[in-house]
């Protein structure tokens, strides 16, 4: 999955396990930038009645390096507080709730958001309300009409929201996990050989499930470093993104009359920036150490990248079948490809018309060339179907991301680097066979973008007789 338990201990923590993160330039209005982290997930949508929620002792943050040395330059932070309106009673709500006051609702959750700039806090909005999750029909009866409650234009110029919503990204993890088993759609043939096992019809193991959203929309002049700074415009226009989890370094268990306390200075236990990065770049032994660290100390894990250990297990899975990537796994020659997208951005000369490079320092973040306008119809490969506007240039929600990093790690970008590499033909094809479409809460055209998170009465449908 993207991100989804990719490390053994941040699988035990899921309230702060970030499990996808998009940054774009945005459709609805291309002088702001979205980004988005989604935490808590695989969540059921019947989940009472204690339903899902965002972690009071967790610290949650979206950061923006607009200098790239791979530190945070503008931070937004999330800090969660949960007030129960009736102490007496077990229930999550005990009618319908049609507002964010609504009386009826037990457990409400509210949000004070930071902006942390120039090593200055600057506390933007002090209590905001999270709607509440998508009971059902009888308990949320109006739920866009909460999600649009909750959503908060600032007198700074951001919008923001936090809160439940489907969870949009696609990937048959059952089969990709089968020791890398792909089951599209068709059979596929290259030359006369059956390239994939094909098992059935492609399963989004993801479809029906729900994350919790923090989502802000900034204008670009709130997140650009002046361009006076660089020798070149691009530069000045190309952030790096990352969200993280911290939590206080000490909790104390209570007793019957004693509630837990939390001590301590706030420690990072999860990060993302590029999907699948953790997931299946870094080895097992030091997944939890990459969470704990900012994206300025991944050169520790550059060998990684350049070596990468699915590079080689293509071959062997299909064989025949890649050749040439079997060839050049085996001249152990660094795959600066990988290295440009994934750690130091593409650099200009290299794809006509673009770059979004951001210097010498190896991190794992999220690049976005905020000067690319936003397709009006967008390719889900994104720049690798021509779309410059999509991943790894920043991340689109319905951009196929497990495609992309597949056809990249099998070859298919390595002319980028070396024109003398002639990519094997299945690497342009190799895909698991989803996309958006597999998605049954569609992506919305406008903020917050994910779909409408799925309700419990509905979801997993009623058996018919």
């Amino acid at each position: 999955m993207s991100s989804h338990r990719e490390a053994p201990e941040i699988a035990k923590d899921p309230v702060a396990d970030s499990s996808d993160l998009y940054a774009f330039v945005s459709p609805d209005h291309p002088d702001t930038v979205t980004l988005i982290a989604n935490y808590v997930p695989l969540q059921l949508p019947s989940g009472g009645p204690n339903f899902f929620e965002f972690g009071d002792d967790v610290r949650y943050e979206i950061h923006i390096d607009n200098d790239g040395d791979g530190y945070p330059d503008v931070t937004y932070r999330f800090e969660f507080r949960t007030e129960i309106t009736n102490p007496n009673s077990f229930l999550y709500n005990t009618g319908p709730i049609e507002s964010l006051d609504s009386k009826n609702w037990n457990r409400r959750q509210f949000y004070r958001l930071t902006r942390v700039a120039d090593g200055k806090e600057h506390v933007l909005a002090h209590k905001l309300p999270c709607p509440p999750c998508n009971v059902g029909p009888l308990s949320t009866p109006k739920y866009h009409d909460l999600v649009r409650q909750a959503t908060y234009r600032l007198s700074t110029g951001e919008k923001v929201f936090a809160g439940q919503r489907a969870d949009g990204f696609f990937v048959d993890l059952g089969a990709i996990f089968d020791l890398g088993t792909l089951r599209p759609f068709q059979q596929l043939h290259v030359a006369g050989k059956k390239i994939f096992k094909t098992e059935g019809e492609p399963v989004n193991a993801l479809d029906r499930m729900n994350v919790h959203s923090i989502a802000v929309q900034v204008p670009l002049s709130r997140v650009r470093r002046k361009a006076a700074r660089y020798a070149a415009a691009d530069r000045a226009s190309t952030i790096g993104v990352w969200t993280s989890a911290s939590r206080q370094q000490v909790r104390v268990l209570g007793d019957r009359v004693a509630a837990d306390t939390a001590a301590g200075p706030f420690t990072q236990v999860s990060r993302l920036g590029n999907p699948l990065f953790n997931e299946v770049v870094v080895p097992m032994p030091t997944k939890d150490l990459w969470n704990t660290l900012p994206p300025a100390e991944d050169k520790r894990f550059a060998r990684f990248v350049e070596q990468p250990e699915l590079a080689a297990l293509l071959p062997a899975l299909y064989p025949g079948v890649f050749p040439n990537l079997d060839a050049l796994n085996k001249s152990k020659k660094p795959r600066a490809d990988l290295v440009a997208i994934l750690l130091t951005g593409i650099p200009a000369g290299l794809i006509d018309g673009f770059t979004n490079a951001t210097g010498d320092v190896q991190a794992d973040m999220l690049r976005l060339n905020t000067a690319i306008r936003p397709n009006r119809k967008p390719d889900r490969f994104g720049v690798l179907g021509g779309d410059l506007a999509g991943f790894p240039n920043g991340r689109r929600v319905g951009d196929d991301v497990v495609s992309i990093a597949l056809r990249a790690i099998a070859g298919l970008t390595v002319p980028l680097v070396d024109k003398s590499f002639k990519p094997d033909a299945a690497a342009a094809a190799v895909t698991p066979g989803l996309s958006a479409a597999d998605v049954t809460a569609p992506f919305l055209g406008d903020f917050p973008f994910l779909g409408t998170p799925y309700d419990g009465f509905n979801n997993p449908p009623a058996a018919k007789s």
